[in-house]
């Protein structure tokens, strides 16, 4: 009788997240794979199409068992909604947790946001006992306070008391960045194993032929993704504007993707009459190669605050796969993946002249510079960032099977 595997994460497919694949490849090795999820509200914040907001129901995908509970909509607009929906489903998904759990041999929480989120996970391991690892992927309480909440002495303490409680009972943790396990070791006591995971990249379709960004030959420079404040795309935007006429003459900076920033950014390129800074809107995840392919370097970007300097942004493995030399505009670990590997070139968040000089380095790189670039790409997608690679040594750490 195959082992049986609940998994636990706010998002699932049709939602386009990691844990997707993650699923499948286990229930390929021979495990009866289950998901504990919410309605599916990604990335619109509305129910999607289908789907029924019910407080329960159970589904079947692919072979896979999923329980959804009820999701809290409209969160893109309202702060006290987006806290509700973690709240909602810490909730619900705990109240399904604790019915279902027994008859599972191992637990896997995918946290993707808030932590919250885990806690349907850790009290199976609580009550019932079972072995269970937490994918992090966000750091609390360092990005609550990120996003803008003040630190209080009552919000630390109970914020400090929570995190504890969730890491307290997890079997092991797996984290996707390096410099998050400095951050969780305070909270475990070197209780138990904390292993780096990454993200690997995006499945890119390389039978699409390259966008035509613009008519004229240009050095085409791109940031796709989401566009909201963290990720700075004001200083990258001013950066640009105000390169030497030269410059901007033979490139174009491409924004590709949506967000709460959007309408800003554009009203800021208007005001100041910046050129050839073309926004391009949210496109389909399964188009993107096309995009890339007609980028000559493309641009990673976040704020300077000391949690986004430990995050590695899914995006980083994507654009890696993509073979394209990166900007990177921010500290941190990926700033080191760029320098240690030689992907690109890196600029600290804050500088509009370091943003602005390697930008300038970028339109000025030698075309044995960039194949060089490429060739590192390839290598590190094919070693550490290899998704059967990471999916199999995830799944031995939670059997705990030695590797």
């Amino acid at each position: 009788m195959s082992k049986k595997i609940l998994i636990v994460t706010e998002y699932f497919y049709p939602e386009e997240f990691k844990i997707n694949e993650i699923a499948l490849a286990w229930q390929e090795k021979g495990y009866s794979v289950d998901i504990l999820t919410q309605n599916p509200t990604y990335p619109a914040g509305v129910i999607l199409n289908n789907y029924k907001n019910s407080w329960y129901s159970k589904e079947n995908y692919e072979g896979l068992t999923v329980y959804r509970v009820k999701a809290v909509t409209g969160y893109k607009e309202s702060l006290f909604k987006k806290i509700l929906k973690y709240f909602t489903f810490m909730t619900l998904g705990s109240f399904v947790a604790l019915k279902i759990g027994k008859k599972y041999d191992y637990i896997f929480g995918f946290d993707v946001g808030a932590l919250t989120g885990m806690v349907p996970a850790v009290l199976i391991q609580k009550y019932y006992h079972k072995p269970t690892t937490l994918w992090i992927q966000d750091i609390w309480p360092d990005s609550v306070y990120a996003y803008g909440f003040k630190k209080r002495k009552f919000l630390e303490y109970t914020l400090d008391k929570f995190v504890k409680f969730v890491y307290k009972n997890s079997t092991n943790l797996a984290v996707s960045a390096k410099g998050f396990i400095k951050r969780i070791e305070p909270y475990i006591e070197g209780e138990k194993p904390i292993e780096y995971f990454p993200n690997w990249a995006d499945e890119l379709n390389d039978n699409l032929e390259a966008f035509e960004f613009s008519k004229e030959k240009r050095v085409h420079l791109s940031f796709a993704g989401n566009i909201g404040k963290v990720q700075n795309l004001e200083n990258v935007i001013n950066a640009y504007g105000n390169l030497p006429q030269e410059y901007i003459n033979k490139s174009q900076l491409n924004i590709i993707g949506d967000g709460s920033e959007l309408e800003t950014l554009k009203s800021i390129v208007k005001k100041s009459e910046y050129k050839n800074i073309v926004f391009w809107g949210r496109k389909p995840r399964a188009e993107m190669s096309k995009y890339f392919k007609a980028s000559d370097f493309l641009i990673v970007s976040l704020v300077d605050k000391p949690i986004f300097s430990l995050t590695v942004p899914a995006k980083i493995q994507t654009y890696i796969a993509a073979k394209k030399p990166i900007l990177a505009i921010l500290n941190g670990d990926v700033a080191d993946i760029i320098k240690e590997n030689n992907l690109g070139y890196c600029a600290q968040p804050n500088s509009i002249d370091e943003i602005k000089d390697i930008f300038k380095k970028a339109i000025d790189t030698k075309e044995a510079d960039v194949e060089n670039f490429t060739k590192n790409c390839e290598q590190l997608t094919k070693t550490v960032f290899s998704k059967k690679h990471i999916i199999d040594n995830m799944l031995s750490l939670l059997i705990g099977e030695k590797r």
